[in-house]
């Protein structure tokens, strides 16, 4: 099989970021974005959904988080996309629910190559306070760069919890479950899984 391995690296006058993905890997992640917190999520997303990944990035940190966060989550959408090539023989849709201690998250994929993302949080969640610099909102700004840049339709569903840690750590393990399984090559699969013929 031919291996399905990405690199690349996006650069603006406001961040610098280079990344290498292997979607047939053993879940090592070595990742430094100078987000510590996001850091620990993409380890995370790269060790449970069994990619290699390597993350580096520079940004206007001392502005905030907004334009690193983003550019790495269209960074890691091109490298999935890259990676992923024609899609022939993948099994497309995948779902996984995933607990971390009192909090639980869903994510549903489907590589469609039509970008969405839903994005839902009970109200129980709103009142969570953010994380080491880190919030849901950018959780989401994350996600919806990440689904723009590979075209990959994301659901995410946090059921409850009451740790924000907690709630993000379920939805990037999730992440990284579901997509793990969605980017699979399945010998019952014949060429690309739509009847269009084309994703």
């Amino acid at each position: 099989m031919k291996k399905r391995i990405a690199k690349g690296a996006r650069k603006t006058t406001e961040t610098r970021i280079k990344w290498e993905l292997n979607l047939d890997g053993k879940g090592q992640g070595k990742v430094k974005t100078g987000i510590p917190f996001l850091d620990h999520m993409l380890t995370l997303f790269a060790k449970h959904g069994l990619f290699d990944l390597k993350m580096e990035a520079k940004g206007d940190l001392e502005v905030d988080i907004h334009h690193t966060n983003e550019d790495i989550g269209l960074g890691l959408g091109e490298a999935v996309k890259k990676a992923l090539g024609d899609k022939k023989g993948i099994r497309r849709f995948a779902a996984a629910f995933v607990p971390m201690d009192e909090a639980l998250a869903r994510v549903v994929i489907d590589i469609s190559g039509r970008p969405s993302l839903k994005f839902i949080r009970k109200n129980s969640l709103s009142q969570v306070k953010a994380e080491e610099g880190y919030n849901l909102k950018d959780a989401e700004h994350f996600l919806k760069s990440f689904s723009n840049e590979s075209g990959i339709n994301v659901h995410v569903e946090m059921e409850y919890g009451d740790d924000l840690h907690h709630v993000l750590e379920a939805v990037f393990k999730a992440f990284g479950r579901a997509l793990g399984e969605a980017t699979q090559i399945d010998p019952r699969v014949k060429g690309v899984p739509s009847t269009k013929g084309k994703l």
